[in-house]
């Protein structure tokens, strides 16, 4: 008995150990106009809730969702409250629900402490020379809603960089701009949450 609770703590441990994805983002020079938009998004605080035109439609989304993510998050109050900040943030920033559910499955695959050999860390793998950018000083990247703020908000940013390209923004995201592994990777997993 006590060796299997100590294999299964071996085995814990070393799920929440081992290291994201997450490639080498590095820091660019902002226009202080960008700098400014992008700050502004990222501290705006607003209690997350589900955005759909109606509730019963909010509700069938976090029933499929949740049943979907039940295998990597299996308490379901912390299932429906992560469900409800992706959903928000993504909705708030412009992009798929499902492509974050995505892009979260390959970069941390849904760890909400993972750390990259790069330093990356959370849930959307959030390079943390962003806080020092466009953040605050007291911003916590493994706080969920923290972590999926910055990471919708930088992701929209790079669209927008990228004239709408997913390939080249998912890829700056990563910081593998050019190669097709990491884009493919994630919309491969976007899929398999519509």
């Amino acid at each position: 008995m006590r060796s299997g609770l100590r294999l299964l703590a071996l085995a814990t441990g070393l799920w929440l150990a081992a290291p994201a994805v997450a490639g080498f983002q590095s820091e660019e020079a902002l226009a202080a106009s960008v700098a400014a938009g992008l700050r502004q998004a990222v501290t705006r605080a607003t209690p997350p809730r589900l955005v759909f035109d109606n509730a019963e439609e909010g509700r069938a989304w976090l029933l499929d969702m949740s049943g979907r993510l039940a295998r990597r998050v299996p308490d379901s109050w912390m299932r429906e409250r992560l469900l409800t900040v992706i959903h928000y943030e993504a909705s708030r920033a412009g992009l798929d629900p499902a492509l974050v559910l995505g892009l979260i499955e390959v970069e941390s695959g849904f760890r909400k402490y993972a750390i990259s050999p790069v330093g990356a860390r959370g849930l959307m793998q959030v390079m943390p020379f962003w806080v020092g950018a466009i953040g605050a000083p007291d911003h916590n990247l493994f706080d969920v809603t923290t972590n999926l703020r910055y990471g919708c908000v930088i992701l929209r940013h790079y669209l927008a960089r990228e004239n709408g390209n997913l390939y080249r923004a998912l890829g700056r995201y990563n910081g593998s701009l050019g190669p097709t592994g990491y884009p493919e990777a994630v919309l491969g997993a976007m899929r398999r949450w519509q």
